[in-house]
């Protein structure tokens, strides 16, 4: 475990649209900066993710400084979208959670609803400080998120991957392995581990910021989305209902919780602490 590192770093500006792959990062107590501030919602006010709308996978955002977005996605023109102005609070849900938004201008909603071909709203967190908790029953008090799914950060293993995709090629899909790790939308991967060590790692350092980790990362079918073509196997999950399925919950990554602030750069040491 000496030599464990940190082998790429991953935001998605905005919910569901494909990562932004970074050199360094900063860490802020809700997760990386510019990771998942914005989403969409659908007129119920759900939040849209690949799982209704496989399409976002071909979809981008480039982050610009200050917290805006560009959003881009085949036989769309780019569009620039600023942070809203403070005002008028819109009310989400995410996966259950009640939680506040800003919606984006009436451009941005009319270009996501053209590109799904269903009416969407784009809205911005504008304050991740204080409008969502982390998931109560795995939270410590003050913790709070994004609008990622429940947690600040997800940590994949490329050695876990690794003994993954042996899982598959021997199984009845063994043609749609290997899988890349972009079907798990990870925000940090570490090398240099065994595989499924970080079933067991409860407190880690990459770099000079430290992580609580929280839980065990239940996986959905947004895994079985190929990333660069937004087309659906069975694959991960056939695999990972065979041989890693815990509580009622097929399991790939570590969840975690960010106890101090800085910068995490690829190739920074990656020190398990308990």
């Amino acid at each position: 475990m000496g030599n464990a590192q940190l082998l790429s770093i991953h935001v998605h500006p905005v919910k569901a649209f494909r990562a932004l792959t970074l050199q360094d990062a900063e860490v802020e107590p809700w997760g990386l900066a510019g990771d998942r501030r914005w989403t969409l919602v659908d007129d119920g006010g759900k939040v849209v993710t690949q799982r209704q709308q496989p399409r976002l996978a071909l979809a981008a955002a480039e982050l610009l400084p200050g917290g805006g977005v560009v959003l881009s996605a085949p036989g769309m023109d780019p569009l620039t979208v600023a942070v809203p102005e403070p005002g008028e609070t819109v009310t989400l849900d995410v996966f259950g959670d009640k939680v506040e938004g800003v919606p984006a201008d009436a451009a941005a909603h009319a270009w996501c609803s053209e590109y799904l071909g269903a009416r969407t709203r784009l809205v911005h967190m504008d304050d991740p400080a204080t409008r969502r908790p982390v998931e109560p029953e795995y939270a410590l008090p003050g913790e709070t998120v994004t609008f990622a799914d429940g947690y600040p950060l997800l940590l994949t293993s490329a050695a876990s991957l690794d003994a993954l995709n042996s899982l598959i090629s021997d199984g009845p899909h063994a043609t749609e392995g290997p899988l890349p790790m972009n079907r798990f939308r990870p925000n940090v991967v570490v090398g240099g581990t065994d595989a499924w060590a970080e079933d067991d790692w409860s407190l880690v350092a990459i770099g000079d910021v430290t992580f609580r980790v929280a839980k065990m990362c239940g996986r959905c079918v947004v895994t079985t989305t190929d990333q660069d073509r937004a087309v659906r196997g069975k694959e991960p999950l056939h695999s990972l209902g065979r041989h890693r399925r815990l509580g009622g919950k097929l399991v790939f990554g570590q969840n975690l919780v960010p106890r101090s602030r800085g910068t995490i750069r690829v190739g920074d040491p990656v020190t398990i602490l308990e």
